[in-house]
């Protein structure tokens, strides 16, 4: 009998043990997915900022040419990313010059909108690789996180307040923060004489973002 108290004991170690090893595997191979996540994944984080709005807000340029928004969106992110922004004219003027991957010609034609499309290839030109995707908002927010830009294409009568064509992506803004806590989204937005740092509700910004079906580019 005690012979048999002794295995059914040591049996019960070992079942115990094999737990214990089973649970630690699970966490290692949990942890391994959330690390590698693919950028933009949803990632469940902290609650409050997301970003560094009072960092990005100075790349912020008013634009003074008719429907360069993607460029000067472009030419913001490039200046957080390399310290070096073009100017609004050098920007158009490279535009100009770059064959466009959505349409014959260039990315930029004066009196006409820059294509979704184009803006990686722009970025790049500029050695700031970017993929273009459809995330939701927590994913903008892990992608902050991790230091990564981001460009959305969304509806400036829905972000303004205006009246006019609220059915149709027509704009480009930077996401500079989002924060959590406060339910706010912090843009730098050039087609706006207050767009730097401009901060609108959630509810707003995801109302003018689903116009473009959430596109966004996100740097690398």
């Amino acid at each position: 009998m005690s012979n048999a108290r002794t295995i059914v004991a040591q049996a019960a170690r070992i079942v115990g043990l094999a737990a214990v090893l089973s649970a630690a595997t699970g966490s290692m191979v949990a942890f391994a997915a959330t690390a590698d996540a693919a950028p933009g994944a949803p990632v469940a984080g902290h609650d409050g900022m997301h970003g560094n709005p009072a960092a990005a807000a100075p790349y912020w340029r008013y634009q003074q040419q008719d429907r360069d928004c993607g460029e000067m969106a472009v030419a913001d992110v490039v200046g957080q990313v390399t310290g070096q922004e073009p100017s609004e004219n050098e920007i158009t003027a490279a535009a100009g010059n770059i064959p466009s991957v959505s349409h014959p010609g260039p990315i930029y034609r004066p009196g006409a909108n820059t294509k979704n499309s184009d803006l990686p290839v722009l970025l790049a030109h500029y050695g700031v690789p970017a993929t273009a995707v459809h995330p939701n908002l927590d994913a903008l927010a892990h992608d902050l996180d991790q230091g990564r830009k981001v460009i959305v294409g969304l509806n400036d009568r829905i972000l303004w307040n205006k009246s006019g064509d609220r059915s149709q992506e027509n704009h480009f803004v930077v996401v500079i923060g989002v924060d959590t806590s406060a339910h706010v989204v912090h843009l730098n937005d050039s087609g706006s004489a207050a767009g730097r740092d401009e901060q609108v509700s959630v509810a707003t910004f995801e109302a003018a973002w689903q116009t473009s079906d959430n596109f966004a580019v996100v740097t690398n």
